[in-house]
């Protein structure tokens, strides 16, 4: 008696083209080309996992940056300063400091200063 795999191919497959839903043209509907696709947008989402958490940094940087030049100061010298008081305290925070509470983020660059 001769056994196929209909049953997980068909699985397989069919989990692979839902994946490739809304994809243009061949890639949605024709399985061979489907597996590429899903591989490829499966590589763009691991990679871009690693990007937004670079961009995100980007912009707290710059945030910070900006709020550290309309206080008299560069975030280097801010983050420096930030050092040598013990203040530990991480960039998404100071950037909520800096958008949110600036007069409180006015005060924290009044303390790195004098350290």
């Amino acid at each position: 008696m001769r056994v196929t795999s209909s049953v997980p191919s068909r699985k397989r497959r069919r989990r692979v083209l839902e994946r490739a839903k809304g994809f243009y043209g061949r890639s949605s509907k024709t399985i061979r080309v489907a597996y590429d696709a899903v591989d490829k947008a499966k590589s763009h989402a691991y990679r871009g996992r690693k990007q937004k958490k670079q961009q995100y940094r980007r912009l707290w940087t710059v945030r910070i940056n900006a709020a550290c030049r309309l206080n008299g100061t560069t975030y280097s010298q801010f983050i420096n300063g930030l050092k040598k008081a013990d203040i530990d305290l991480n960039r998404k925070v100071l950037a909520d400091l800096a958008v949110f509470e600036p007069q409180e983020f006015k005060n924290l660059c009044e303390k790195v200063t004098q350290a």
